[in-house]
């Protein structure tokens, strides 16, 4: 039996606990709002400051590591104390016997042993509330964000909707289609808008699925969702409508493990072909659509004409080199293989060691050391993969709808840029938060 004592001591504890994690909670919130905002400081805002923006979020991540030492909040799993020692080798082999540049390392070094840390403070600080509030945040910035989009289809590359990292007047729009480019939102590149809009579609299809519930306001979330099936065509992107069909299939698939899903799942296909049928009327939607449809086109004939396919693209050359060289026992050294640092080294970008992650991380650490960091990186989505899925059948479908995003962003997510790494590292924390329910099936990774 709990007496008043127990009851005042417990409540005690509970403040102290929420005191400890509160500014480190704040701190997880500027991340978020930088991964998001940081392209627009880039480019309209503060443009002379471009390149230092370019780490912005650095500060933040160290804090976060000592504010949790400073509180003995424990977050260092082995997944992070063996990514650190990985790090701390190839740190000491790349400036005695590698490229030897201090910069370029400690810029490569950054990524691991700063960033990669923070998926597990997210995971240990964050309830599944706070997670639930950053997909409510995100539903909201995609109305606008959807917006700026189409003003940056439609406008010339010389305005200043598509003003380029550090005021660029060529425009920051990618190649695309029919003469349009493809938009990069408010961030610096069409990667970072890409992976926005994949994080709102895993949030998108949680709070469908959930609606019953009230956690989310119904037109906020038809709003979002007419922004969402907007933004496919928009963005021209492939990537982004592989990203939605996956984040479909996986909200399909919780239909399989109940059954009164079913109908559910049938009326929001058809509302959704609905909205799409609707928007076809519309200048701006078919345009758009016309431009990705001949994106397709335009890249599978580029891949014919190569012999490769989209799989061979994705999975097929995540190993593959862009250089002849062969690679030392422990790689070229940290940070060779981002933009930044072959630029500083090489005076060329443009993927110079390679294009897929996994192919950056081996040319980096070299096959002995980069193959033990993949592994991590395996090891750690098996581990969500598989708690996810038992959270589900406990009946929590949020890690497994943000699965259908992290997966891949966290095992290749190309984390050498830092668009990339930010969401890689978000939505990995985030799928770790949103674990924590009465099941405990997330105890041993936390």
């Amino acid at each position: 039996m709990i007496t008043d004592v127990d009851g005042f001591e417990m409540e005690i504890h509970q403040r102290r606990s929420k005191d400890k994690t509160k500014y480190i909670k704040r701190a997880i919130w500027l991340y978020f709002y930088l991964i998001i905002f940081e392209g627009a400081l880039r480019k309209w805002l503060l443009p002379s400051l471009a390149s230092p923006l370019l780490i912005i979020r650095d500060p933040v991540a160290l804090y976060m590591i000592l504010a949790c030492y400073h509180q003995r909040i424990i977050f260092t799993r082995w997944y992070v104390v063996a990514m650190w020692f990985i790090m701390l080798i190839s740190f000491f082999y790349t400036i005695l016997i590698g490229h030897g540049n201090l910069t370029v390392a400690l810029y490569g070094l950054r990524i691991f042993a700063l960033h990669f840390p923070l998926i597990f403070i997210i995971g240990k600080v964050f309830s599944k509330e706070d997670v639930v509030k950053v997909g409510n945040f995100l539903l909201w910035i995609s109305l606008p964000m959807t917006l700026i989009m189409i003003m940056q289809f439609y406008s010339p590359q010389s305005s200043f909707v598509n003003r380029g990292v550090g005021g660029d007047t060529e425009g920051a729009g990618f190649s695309g289609a029919l003469g349009f480019f493809r938009p990069p939102g408010t961030f610096s590149f069409i990667n970072g808008l890409t992976l926005f809009y994949g994080l709102v579609a895993s949030f998108i299809f949680y709070f469908w699925n959930d609606i019953n519930k009230k956690i989310i306001n119904k037109p906020l979330l038809i709003l979002s969702s007419v922004c969402l099936i907007t933004a496919i065509p928009l963005s021209i992107s492939r990537t982004l409508f592989f990203q939605c069909i996956l984040s479909l299939s996986f909200f399909l698939f919780i239909s399989l493990t109940n059954p009164k899903q079913v109908t559910k799942s049938i009326a929001y296909i058809s509302f959704a072909t609905i909205v799409c049928l609707a928007l076809m009327n519309t200048e701006i939607f078919s345009t758009a659509t016309k431009a990705l449809i001949t994106r397709f086109e335009s890249a599978r004939e580029s891949e014919i004409a190569s012999g490769t396919s989209t799989f061979d693209r994705v999975l097929g050359g995540a190993f593959k080199l862009n250089t002849n060289k062969e690679v030392p026992l422990f790689g070229f050294g940290l940070g060779i293989g981002t933009n930044v640092g072959a630029k500083l080294i090489t005076g060329k970008v443009a993927f110079g060691f390679a294009e897929m992650e996994f192919g950056r991380m081996i040319a980096e650490l070299g096959y002995f050391l980069g193959g033990i960091a993949i592994i991590i990186r395996f090891r750690l989505i098996i581990e969500l993969c598989i708690k996810s899925y038992k959270e589900l059948n406990a009946g929590n479908c949020l890690p497994w709808m943000l699965l259908s995003f992290s997966f891949y962003v966290v095992l290749q997510g190309q984390w050498a840029q830092p668009t990339g790494l930010g969401f890689g590292i978000l939505s990995g924390g985030l799928t770790l938060a949103a674990l924590k329910s009465k099941s405990k099936v997330s105890k041993s990774i936390l």
